[in-house]
């Protein structure tokens, strides 16, 4: 502060040193912190209340890798959990006997008998035990960027930095040492050609060379030997040079001279020059004694900052992961604007750089003409350049070492600019480091907060060439003159190093012999706290003799001039160019400038300007702009009353002050931005000041008001411009924010209290006191009605009757929209309040009355202003309302009196008239519109806190009402919607929430006025005989009693179920926005310690009962988790009586109270209801995403968890059927929702997450850079519906909340996926609980139904999903407790409705029988065990059903430990006491071996599993095992069918599903005989021949009255359809359309028998689609499709077992090449035998198998194609005939006597191979057996008959093909008549026909080929004549050829074709050869 002298301060400091020394009010509410806006829920919270979470055991995770821990641990010989560990040979599983096995311990109360209500009790205890508090904790965060009510606690005002550099000099030396050095250190800024830091100095010298200078230098302050300094750069730039200068003392000889020395002389030479160097030791010590005051320049160097910061490295350089990087770019938001880089600049960055330690090694020398800035400049940016002049320059070689690094945080002994010391300051006598004080290149924004006033004199240059004498070696001395007697020099000059910390006089260096020298010099002086029109500037110029002369002196003043400092009270700043006198000024020169010409004075060069100098200020005090300066002058003189007053050059009286302050306040806009912010706290003080104390001018008081308002708006929008980058996302100005929260307090209250009284503590109005003020200050006020427009003069005392009516009225009517067009600005009653005269009462203003009464009555100018930065101003009202409560002790009053009404009256005008504003402007300006609902939510949140809550309702009931009102016209009602969503969502985040909604009375809530609709009209209940209690019901629906009761609830739960209706637009913004709402709110109760206790929580889960309705009847628009086609309502519809109509009257909210609430998109009584009972179903509408519908579920289980059971189950007893079947859907969705991933699903999903966080960094680059507004931020956020496009149904999605928070960063670590897993593990198991709870109230509420036996049903679903999913093995112990409850207390559910259940049941118990932790298979086991011992019969069966189909469709369940549970169940048996005498034990021993036997089998399957053909084959023989039981064999079906669709054989899993039909179809046709039902396998054969084999073996074994035979759901109409239906479709995917059709022809008689006309639509819809592909894909040369291709393997070796000897047709898919199967088959029998074992026959020669090698393994593979005789072409027309249904097939080999494969077309033979498979392909298996083989060999005449009619054949194809090819005629032609050299048709003439055969035999063959030729020769034409005829003119000549071509050959043949034979032998059956057999040419004509 400054140093109070006698003379007392100036107004403008007195108030400034006020500002900074006065201690801040903060009011802050106690519960503050707890509310969500200040206490957000973030993934970094929820991590640390995540800590200490138990991991939870799953099977998933327990595979293999981790045997040891929690499983097991109970088995003495702990056996593995990893599947390889069984021995690999088919016997292995008959090792292990099952007797000798260790069982797993036994449930010890198991056996008991227990009363069920016992059990039930037992189980809820242990459920309850070990329960993580806070369910959503274990959710993810809600989302960041939906938290509209977050505030941060502004960051108090404090000093600007920019990024700050720590300089230390360690050492400087010099090839000589021989006198004193001087260094200086500066920072540059070469683009925009700026010094940006004062000057440090730094003195390095040793003691003896500083000791030169003992005569000059008294003490030296310590101070001025600080060697290290800080500097702060705001705009880092790579342009930026850190200058060091070097100074030496005076003495005779120019620069270059004086440095000759330094640059000749070495140090290694020193011995050389010893006599030199003591010279010029002497000289020096001489120059020091006479001249030591005086410097000289000497060198310079630069180091470019840049380079130093880039080379020294970033440390986070290399790893580039965007965590490491975020520090620095959330600091530089908070440091505001100052980091807005140019785009160039952002490369370049001082912060966090490694160290380094420089050595400067070359000086450039100082050029005496060259010493300015300008000159600096030039020679730094040619530095730059790599071919700088100056390296050419001949250095002055020194050694310099400095280190450079970031400043630390908070360094030690560090001094400020003014040299203060800052704590920490451990020492005064440490050496201090100084911070050196920043010129920043552009304009930097920020307030002052502290006291600051330093003025630096720069002196340029100095021009004496005119001025006569001697007058060379120039020096300035600068003084500050108090007056103007020479002993009036001030001590305010800071000095340089090793010197007195202040000086009265300073001198410029000194360029020797130089008339008009240049001066690079800085002078810096503290400006005293009251500078007057005395103070100046006194320069004095001397001329310095350095040769000692007898009778010259040492210094001689050549000149004086001089600068007043103030003018018109304003400092005198910026360059000057000053004449100079040459004699001494005349006394009171002071008050004048030396421009005016003084009578008898001379001036060097005729008065003009020949000193040029520039002053620069830095103060806090002195703003520097004339508006400003102005304004506060006018302030301060009202304030001190002292008329008349001087300005500039008017003098004001009293009469002309008031209209001069009245300009000054609307000139203020005109202020330049820099100084006004940096001013802002002053200004704004001085206008809250002008507001609330109007000056009383001349005994009257002047209004100010209005004009100080504006002012305010003005003042606030100029800084909120100048600082828009810094703006945080609600688009506050922190600058302001801060202000409000700090700096503002109201005037005149006094700042401390008395002997320092302890603050008072505050009851609960939850304000944390700041320092007291005594209450005396607040007097009443005079009248009561405030004055505000001075321009209306009304009698005093007189209030118009007018006005008072308008008032009283406008007291009362609080229901409707209180601002009429009359009252708006410019209306006709505009002006409420009149202006008594001034009275002589106190003139004080209340701040938050006066500014409520001037925004309502604003202009339409300001008040576009003051919108625009509402926040600030509601802000300030709530924090001057604050105070007033505070100072005037109004805490403990009431809350209505605590504030005039009409003060309330212009607060209910101002929020309704901003709230008509956000509605107006939402469509032109939509980001304005989100700022201001923002804000104004905020302010009513802050009411809520200040004044009668009642009131704060009804403004918020009365801007919902204009909302509602707006909603039926709006164009786009989302956008509205969404902005009413926001400030519900504000509104709630008050901490005092809870309370604010009156939480009601346990059970019984108060009667409510009228008693809903909803409530009467529901139907009476289904579980209770007496009406439903309707004020349970009130409590669960969003009734009419509910929101008047909890009014804040109301609000938000009715927002939810106006988002998710059918017909809500923009639906998933709205859904997410809604949902997360709530779900945030409730994330704060959990964290909140207030309601930590159960029974606390019970009633803050009261306030959202009604979120299970609503989430209810959301129910048919959730995402479904579960995934099964229209699943959704499974449960429900199983309830849903035939009551379709009524039901569900009680739905969520009655449509008009709705649209009382609300008012949705639509205008009243448009629809039906917001929810209609039943029918909700088919009316899906908007479905949420997956994302949303988790986090509704999240809060549906979180109420449930929280409630009161005994309320839960009262509402329970009240739903009617279908709304139960809903809830319990409702769970069940739960449960798929929450199920557990497995950690392998976290690590794949983080490999996706990569592509989203580039698109994320993609999106906040297109945010910084500002390319994207925030309008068109919202209106593509409102566009996209979900995150992932319509991608919804992709399983992994549903993990979609579990990584979007934590996906910021793109690889995480191992550590974290073991956390995240941890968690969901968790969560998984918490969400399995709660369902499980919930589903225990159920079970106890319907017990008492009549339709319990549904409910019950639907409730054992519930369970059996939650024991199939994956679940932890904590959960599955209490869900199998639970079922065991269930079953023992119900056992008809199970034995008697439906055995399907049982099946299931079985099938998930068998399941974890096998699990790997032993904890779950001891439960699973007792379960088992206990379902055998309730019903054996049916038990039995579902059991042994069970195992088959489990192992037939699990890959990976671990017989061993099922081995171990089934030894379990055989200890119980032989446990239980009760049935141990009867056959049951038995029966259950038979059981366990006989599932034994099954798993053996599935053993080898598993041995198997690699090689597809064998594990089908085994399942193929498992089924073929089951004959005599047909529902096992269908489990078996279903299993190949789905192995088959698995490896992509569409074609074998449709057969599999027609032969399971078959199978259905024959127990069918025992049962009834239907007509429209197959008659049984025979209706099947068109499908496929295969089928017969699924006749029924004989009724005896299908007996069909026989219990639990043929029982499953397959064996039904239905169970027919669904069957057919599935092969159906495999047929299709496979492309068998023709098959579809057949399937279909055998389903639409059932379709239509059940009338079922949606399917029959279905149906005929797909045979159009196959027959439109039959069609498409039949026409052309070679069909498109494909079916197959067909291979004989032959295996050979005794190494293969069964296989040996064995051939086999394999199927595989169309276009495999030889070479493909043969490699594959090679492949895997290698790995299964070894290398060096398999070989590949290569030729299909017939195999001899004593050539074999025994050791080896033989396979041979051959292509084989479908072979018919031709009576079956007649039927196989199409291309599908001939490739379905094939039995034989056909190979070749072609051979010669003499054992070659190919030879002379004479000895040409051929070996037809005909091959027939057991079955006909397609079959339900991929392989079939040979099971006929037969052989036929041609003769070469044969062969070549054969050749020449397939030519033929191509010939005639290509010809008649419609559409004709061209290019594949011209192919066929080509090679038919072209000249070919061997084996053409000529030669194969010219061998055969040549001569008649001489064995009459063969007459026969030889008049075929000859007839054979024939043809060939005719079809040869007409394909030339269609050639011809297609050709086009350039291929004329190609066609003359083929036709030259052919004549040739016709030629040639025409002798062979004339002759006869003698005569034709009549057909001997008896004497020919083989040759007319089937295979011959009997039938070859094809």
């Amino acid at each position: 502060m400054p140093h109070h002298g006698a003379r007392k301060m100036d107004a403008q400091v007195r108030a400034a040193v006020e500002m900074y020394t006065e201690d801040w009010i903060i009011a802050h509410r106690r519960y503050q912190h707890l509310s969500a806006a200040y206490n957000p829920i973030t993934t970094e919270t929820q991590r640390e209340r995540q800590k200490g979470l138990t991991r939870q055991v799953f099977e998933q995770d327990a595979s293999g890798d981790e045997r040891s821990g929690p499983e097991d641990s109970d088995d003495p010989r702990h056996s593995s959990g990893s599947l390889d560990d069984t021995p690999r040979s088919s016997g292995a599983s008959g090792i292990f006997d099952l007797r000798n096995l260790a069982a797993d311990s036994l449930l010890p109360s198991l056996l008991e008998r227990v009363a069920p209500e016992d059990v039930d009790r037992r189980n809820e205890a242990l459920r309850r035990q070990h329960r993580p508090r806070a369910l959503l904790a274990l959710y993810p965060a809600p989302d960041e960027d939906e938290a509209v009510e977050r505030c941060n606690r502004p960051e108090p005002p404090r000093e600007h930095f920019g990024q700050r550099i720590l300089v230390k000099c360690l050492s400087l030396k010099f090839e000589i040492e021989i006198e004193p050095i001087f260094g200086i250190l500066a920072l540059y800024d070469v683009r925009e050609k700026k010094k940006i830091s004062e000057n440090f100095y730094f003195d390095l010298n040793s003691d003896s060379m500083k000791g030169l200078l003992r005569a000059h230098v008294t003490h030296p302050a310590i101070s001025t030997l600080a060697r290290s300094a800080i500097f702060s750069v705001t705009y880092p730039s790579p342009d930026i040079f850190l200058v060091i200068k070097l100074e030496k003392v005076l003495q005779q000889g120019d620069i270059s001279e004086c440095c000759e020395p330094y640059m000749v002389m070495k140090e290694a030479d020193t011995a050389k020059n010893k006599e030199k160097l003591e010279k010029l030791r002497l000289a020096a010590e001489q120059f020091c004694t006479r001249l030591g005051r005086y410097r000289m320049p000497f060198a310079w160097t630069a180091v470019h900052l840049a380079n130093i910061v880039s080379s020294a490295g970033q440390p986070d350089r290399d790893s580039d992961s965007e965590g490491e990087r975020r520090p620095a770019w959330t600091d530089r938001r908070r440091r505001g604007p100052q980091d807005r880089t140019s785009s160039g600049d952002d490369a370049c960055s001082f912060s966090g750089f490694r160290p380094a330690t420089l050595t400067v090694t070359n000086f450039f020398k100082q050029e005496a003409e060259r010493l300015s800035d300008e000159d600096l400049f030039k020679f730094l940016a040619d530095m730059r350049r790599p071919t700088s002049l100056l390296r050419r320059l001949r250095p002055v070689t020194a050694q310099l070492k400095i280190d450079i690094s970031p400043a630390p945080e908070n360094p030690h002994f560090c001094l400020s600019p003014e040299l203060l010391h800052i704590k920490p300051y451990p020492d005064p006598r440490g050496r201090p480091t100084k911070e050196i004080l920043e010129f920043p290149a552009r304009e930097v924004y920020a307030p002052h907060t502290s006291y600051r006033s330093l003025l630096y004199v720069y002196p340029h240059s100095l021009n004496f060439s005119s001025r006569q004498g001697s007058v060379r070696n120039l020096t300035v001395r600068v003084q500050y003159m108090a007056g103007e007697d020479p002993s009036q020099a001030l001590p305010v000059i800071f000095g340089k190093s090793s010197c007195s910390e202040f000086t009265r006089e300073a001198f410029t260096p000194v360029v020797y012999h130089n008339k008009s020298p240049e001066f690079y010099e800085e002078f810096k002086l503290r400006l005293p706290a009251c500078v007057t029109e005395n103070h100046h500037l006194l320069f004095t110029f001397y001329h310095v003799s350095c040769q000692p002369r007898p009778g010259t002196a040492l210094e001689t003043p050549v000149g004086f001039t001089w600068i007043p400092l103030l003018q018109h009270g304003r400092l005198r700043t910026g360059p000057f160019c000053l004449p100079v006198s040459v004699d001494q000024p005349p006394p009171s020169y002071s008050v004048l400038t030396p421009d005016v010409a003084l009578p008898g004075m001379r001036w060097v060069d005729g008065h003009k300007g020949v000193f040029s100098v520039e002053l620069t200020a830095v103060s806090s005090v002195h703003p520097q702009d004339p508006h400003l300066d102005k304004f506060f002058t006018l302030v301060h003189v009202l304030e001190e009353g002292a008329f008349p007053f001087r300005l500039k050059d008017a003098v004001l009286s009293e009469g002309t002050v008031e209209q001069e302050l009245r300009a000054s306040l609307a000139a203020l806009r005109l202020a330049s931005p820099e100084p006004l912010v940096a001013f802002s706290h002053h200004v704004l003080d001085k206008l809250v000041r002008l507001v609330v104390r109007p000056p009383v001018i001349g005994g009257q008081i002047v209004n100010l008001g209005r004009g100080a308002f504006e002012a305010m708006a003005h003042v606030v929008s100029l800084v909120h411009r100048s600082l828009e980058g810094a703006q945080d996302t609600r688009g506050h100005c922190p600058l302001l924010a801060a202000y409000v929260y700090y700096a503002f307090r109201l005037p005149g209250t006094e700042p401390s209290l008395p002997g320092g009284a302890p603050p008072v503590t505050v009851q609960p109005a939850t304000l944390a006191r700041g320092p007291g003020r005594p209450a005396s200050l607040y007097l009443a006020r005079s009248k009561s009605i405030s004055s505000s427009n001075p321009d209306l003069a009304v009698a005093p005392g007189s209030v118009d009757d007018e006005v008072s009516r308008i008032l009283a009225s406008k007291g009362i009517d609080r229901s409707h929209s209180w601002v009429n067009a009359a009252y708006a600005p410019g209306g006709s009653k505009a002006v409420l309040r009149r202006a008594p005269p001034y009275c002589g009462a106190d003139p004080r203003q209340l701040l938050h009355e006066e500014l409520a009464l001037q925004w309502v009555v604003s202009g339409s100018a300001v008040r576009e202003a003051v919108l625009q930065h509402a926040w600030f101003f509601f802000q300030l009202m709530v924090k001057s309302m604050t105070l007033h409560l505070l100072l005037g002790q109004k805490l403990d009053t009431p809350r209505k009196l605590r504030f005039p009404g009409r003060f309330l009256d212009d607060i209910a005008a101002l929020v309704g008239s901003v709230g008509l504003e956000v509605i107006t402007r939402v469509h032109k300006d939509a980001e304005l519109a989100e700022r201001l609902n923002a804000s104004l939510a905020f302010f009513l949140s802050d009411l809520l806190s200040l004044v009668d809550r009642g009131f704060v309702f009804s403004l918020v009931r009365a801007l919902f009402k204009q909302v509602a009102t707006r909603l039926q016209s709006a164009p786009n009602p989302a956008v509205l919607l969404t902005l009413r969503m926001d400030f519900t969502r504000i509104l709630c985040s008050h901490e005092h929430y809870v309370t604010l909604n009156l939480p009601c009375c346990p059970l019984s809530p108060p009667a409510s006025p009228s008693p809903s609709v909803s409530s009467t009209a529901s139907q009476s209940s289904t579980f209770s005989s007496q009406a439903p209690d309707p004020k349970v019901i009130s409590m669960f629906e969003l009734s009419g009693p509910f929101r008047q009761q909890h009014f804040l609830a109301g609000l938000l739960l009715t927002e939810l179920a106006l988002a998710v209706e059918p017909e809500a637009e923009g639906a998933s913004l709205l859904h997410k926005k809604a949902i997360c709402a709530v779900h945030s709110l409730l994330c704060s109760h959990d964290a909140d310690p207030r309601y930590a206790e159960a029974t606390v929580k019970a009633r803050v889960a009261e306030l959202y009962l009604p979120l299970l309705s609503l989430a209810r009847d959301t129910l048919p628009r959730l995402h479904d988790f579960a995934e099964g086609p229209g699943q959704r309502s499974r449960l429900a519809s199983m309830l849903d009586s035939d009551t379709e109509g009524e039901g569900d009257a009680g739905g969520t909210i009655n449509p008009s109270v709705a649209m009382a609430i609300a008012g949705g998109p639509l205008a009243p009584g448009s629809r039906a209801s917001i929810s209609q009972g039943p029918a909700t179903a088919a009316r899906s509408g908007y479905a949420l995403s997956a994302e949303s519908s988790r986090t509704l579920l999240v809060c549906v289980l979180w109420v449930l968890k929280n409630a009161e059971p005994a309320l839960l189950q009262r509402w329970a007893a009240d739903l009617t059927l279908p709304q139960l079947g809903r809830v319990l859907d409702l769970l069940y969705l739960c449960l798929a929702a929450f199920e557990y991933k497995g950690k392998k699903a976290f690590e794949r999903i983080n490999s996706l997450t990569f592509k989203k966080s580039l698109d994320m960094k993609a999106r906040l680059e297109e945010a910084i850079l500002g390319t994207i507004g925030a309008r068109q931020e919202m209106v593509r956020r409102s566009r996209e519906r979900s995150p992932f496009g319509n991608q919804e149904n992709v399983r992994w999605r549903k993990s979609v909340t579990h990584w979007r928070q934590t996906s910021d960063r793109v690889d995480k670590t191992k550590d974290e996926m073991e956390h995240e897993a941890l968690v969901d593990g968790n969560l998984a198991t918490e969400a399995s609980l709660v369902v499980l709870d919930t589903l225990e109230i159920i079970v106890q509420t319907v017990i008492l139904s009549e339709a319990r036996e549904s409910i019950l049903g639907a409730v054992l679903k519930v369970v059996l999903y939650s024991l199939g999913s994956a679940q932890s093995a904590l959960f599955l112990q209490h869900g199998l407790a639970t079922q065991r409850a269930l079953v023992s207390k119900f056992p008809e559910l199970l034995f008697e409705e439906d055995t399907e259940l049982c099946a299931d049941l079985c099938l998930r118990l068998l399941r974890h029988c096998g699990s790997r932790i032993s904890a779950i298979r001891t439960h699973a086991s007792a379960s088992l065990y206990l379902l055998m011992r309730q019903n054996f019969e049916i038990g039995n069966m579902q059991v042994t059903m069970s195992l088959s189909s489990l192992v037939g469709t699990t890959q990976n369940f671990s017989e061993e430990h099922l081995r171990r549970s089934l030894k379990t169940i055989l200890t119980y048996a032989e446990e239980d006491v009760g049935l141990r005498d009867s056959a049951f034990a038995e029966q259950v021993q038979d059981l366990m071996f006989n599932l034994h036997m099954i798993l053996t089998d599935t053993v080898k399957m598993k041995e198997h599993q690699e090689d597809p053909e064998m594990l089908i084959d085994l399942m193929y023989r498992i089924a073929r095992g089951y004959q005599g039981s047909p529902d096992l064999r269908l489990t078996w079906l279903q299993n190949m069918a789905g192995k088959h669709a698995e490896l992509g054989n569409h074609a074998e899993a449709a057969q599999c599903m027609v032969h399971a039909a078959a199978l259905v179809a024959e127990y069918l046709a025992l049962l009834e005989d239907s007509r429209h039902l197959p008659v049984g396998c025979v209706s099947f054969q068109n499908i496929s021949s295969n089928v017969l084999e699924e006749s029924a073996i004989s009724d005896d074994i299908l007996s069909p009255d026989e219990e639990g035979f043929c029982s499953g759901k397959h064996f039904t109409e239905m169970g027919l359809v669904g069957l057919l239906e599935q092969a159906a479709v495999y047929f299709t995917m496979g492309g068998l359309y023709e098959a579809v059709n057949e399937v279909y022809k055998t389903l639409i008689p059932i379709l239509e028998a059940h009338r079922d006309y949606k399917k029959l639509a279905a149906v005929h819809g797909k045979l159009q689609e196959a027959f439109t592909k039959i069609m498409h894909q039949s026409s052309g040369w070679e069909p498109q499709r494909v079916f197959g291709t067909y291979f004989r393997v032959g295996f050979y070796g005794a190494r293969f077992g069964d296989l040996d000897e064995q051939e086999f047709v394999y199927k595989e898919p169309s276009i495999t090449k030889l070479a493909e199967i043969s490699h594959r088959l090679e492949e895997f029998y290698t790995e299964r035998f070894g290398e060096d074992v398999v070989e590949i026959i290569k030729d299909s020669n017939p195999v001899d198998k004593t050539k074999l090698d025994p050791q080896k393994a033989y396979i041979q593979i051959t292509y084989v194609e479908p072979h018919f005789d031709t009576y079956e072409l007649k039927d196989r027309v199409t291309y599908f005939d001939r490739n379905y249904g094939l039995r034989t097939f056909l190979f070749c080999t072609p051979f010669t006597p003499d054992g070659r494969a190919h030879g002379e077309l004479p000895e040409q033979h051929k070996r037809k191979t005909l091959l027939s498979t057991a079955h006909a392909f397609p079959y339900i298996k991929t392989r079939i057996r040979v099971c006929h083989r037969e052989e036929t060999v041609l003769t070469p005449v044969e062969v070549a008959i054969e050749d020449m009619q397939k030519k033929t054949r191509e010939l005639a194809f290509a010809t008649e093909q419609d559409p004709p090819d061209a290019k594949m005629l011209q192919m066929v032609l080509q090679g038919s008549v072209g000249p070919t050299v061997n084996q053409g048709p000529l030669e194969v003439a010219q061998v055969f026909l040549a001569e008649i055969p001489e064995d009459p035999k063969l007459f026969r063959h030889h008049n075929k080929l000859r007839l054979c030729f024939k043809d060939f020769c005719k079809k040869c034409e007409d394909a030339l004549r269609k050639n011809k005829a297609l050709i086009g003119p350039d291929q004329k000549e190609y066609h003359r050829e083929l036709e030259r071509n052919y004549s040739r050959l016709r030629e040639a043949l025409q002798p062979l074709l004339t002759q006869r034979l003698p005569q034709l032998l009549a057909p001997n059956t008896a004497g020919l050869r083989n040759s007319l057999n089937r295979a011959s040419f009997r039938k070859t004509d094809l």
